[in-house]
């Protein structure tokens, strides 16, 4: 192997070993909350705080399997075993902590066909991402939000008809919520003063172990 060739292959080796300390493009490992692994109960509860790390305000769950809601998005919303998320009384619901990112969800319309569902991703009070989807009672609704480096999630459902086949059953702008799928930490990121230091002082290293080398070789 030539000289040359072997500090290339040094500098680039010492680079990644830095990237590698600092965290640069790391994959945080992604979580999903089922809403199965909550102690179960007959009818709904609120979704304790600290399941998943989060602190969860208006959310509650149930078990979607149930006689009474069948045909309703309770049923037709369960993705992964028979619990589902949703919003107490269809009113604003949050979800937080310390910061995260947000990759995506299941979600479907409770009671009313064509409802509306505004999900904000926040971060130390300001709103950094918002997008409202609409969704239907007969299935559910993969969205992918890639929300990153935030600390709070605002859910807000508003709209929508109720169709005949509901009649009679239950009414309001609840959605359920499923397989919520998020990462525990956002990917780290040295602060840009210092990452400049640091990547010469892996250059300066590998030049080192270079000149090592070719005074073995003269």
């Amino acid at each position: 192997m030539s000289i040359s060739t072997f500090a290339k292959k040094l500098s680039t080796a010492a680079i990644a070993a830095t990237a590698i300390v600092l965290g640069i493009g790391a994959v945080a490992q992604a979580t999903v909350l089922t809403f199965d692994d909550i102690p179960p109960i007959q009818d709904s509860d609120l979704i304790p705080n600290g399941y998943g790390g989060f602190n969860w305000d208006n959310f509650y769950y149930l078990n979607g399997s149930q006689d009474n809601i069948s045909l309703s998005g309770y049923d037709n919303g369960r993705v992964s075993g028979d619990y589902v998320a949703f919003n107490g009384s269809g009113d604003p619901a949050l979800v937080s902590d310390g910061i995260f990112d947000f990759n995506s969800a299941y979600l479907t319309a409770v009671w009313n066909n064509g409802l509306s569902v505004t999900v904000e991703g926040f971060k130390s009070g300001a709103t950094l991402y918002s997008k409202t989807v609409v969704v239907d009672t007969t299935q559910p609704t993969l969205v992918n939000f890639d929300y990153f480096g935030i600390d709070e999630l605002r859910f807000k459902s508003f709209g929508g008809v109720e169709p005949d086949y509901l009649a009679g059953k239950g009414m309001g702008t609840q959605f359920a919520l499923d397989n919520f799928t998020f990462n525990e930490k956002a990917t780290s990121v040295p602060e840009p003063t210092l990452l400049p230091a640091l990547l010469s002082i892996a250059t300066f290293s590998a030049g080192s172990v270079l000149r090592r080398k070719q005074l073995k070789q003269s």
